[in-house]
């Protein structure tokens, strides 16, 4: 009994990547807004009814692919923050450009999923809950790589005040996720998450086209520039400060 569980909890799997994979096909080809189960359904040879045990609406597997999108993202911003080795690993600039550079790598090559998480909202689709934690991870990496600065003293907290209600705001979201930092540092953590999806969706979109064509120079200026607006510094600016 246990071996047929397996294989039948097998094959569901690999009729899941299927109908996913079949699903990112036609996200390419035409866009999230004309993804259609029956579509899907035709394509792989099945009768809808068939792709329903899988998948009961169109909004679930926009839902899965959404997640798998976000989770996508956020594991290479993830092992990009973890992979670096010797004096890199120590330094907190590097650690942030590696997040950013990872988030950048991912979207050039995933073009339409990104377009899914990033791109214009799909007409009717309400994301549930369940994308939420996904969403946070590219988030969370910067977090931490800003956490450990702080806690390792090599974080220089912008002088410029903010406006109490963006602090206030700022606090509460680092309450909500658990992260003791100042609440200027915070909010100019989400300022910067923010820009840097600008930055990617600018390049995957086309707004650079005939604008910058020395991309990834632009990218790694703007993202050290992001790193600076958080209190990131090099050695050799805290030396100097």
């Amino acid at each position: 009994m246990t071996a047929i569980r397996g294989a039948r909890e097998r094959a569901r799997s690999e009729i899941t990547a299927a109908i996913k994979d079949e699903a990112r096909r036609q996200l390419a080809a035409e866009g999230a807004a004309k993804l259609s189960l029956r579509a899907v359904a035709r394509e792989l040879g099945m009768v809808s009814s068939a792709l329903y045990r899988y998948f009961p609406s169109r909004d679930d597997l926009l839902t899965a692919l959404i997640i798998d999108a976000y989770n996508a993202v956020g594991e290479a911003a993830e092992t990009a923050r973890s992979a670096l080795t010797g004096a890199d690993a120590k330094r907190p600039v590097a650690r942030w450009t590696a997040v950013c550079s990872a988030v950048r790598t991912w979207a050039l090559a995933h073009p339409h999923e990104y377009a899914l998480i990033y791109g214009s909202p799909v007409p009717g689709y309400t994301a549930p809950r369940t994308t939420a934690e996904p969403a946070a991870r590219v988030g969370l990496a910067l977090i931490g790589v800003v956490r450990e600065a702080y806690a390792a003293g090599a974080l220089k907290e912008p002088a410029e005040p903010l406006p109490d209600a963006v602090v206030g705001d700022a606090l509460a979201l680092g309450a909500e996720l658990g992260v003791e930092l100042p609440g200027a540092v915070l909010a100019r953590l989400v300022g910067a998450w923010a820009q840097l999806f600008g930055l990617v969706s600018f390049e995957v979109f086309g707004q650079f086209n005939r604008v910058i064509e020395a991309r990834s120079e632009f990218f790694e200026q703007s993202v050290l520039q992001l790193a600076r607006s958080v209190g990131l510094t090099t050695p050799r600016e805290r030396r100097t400060a």
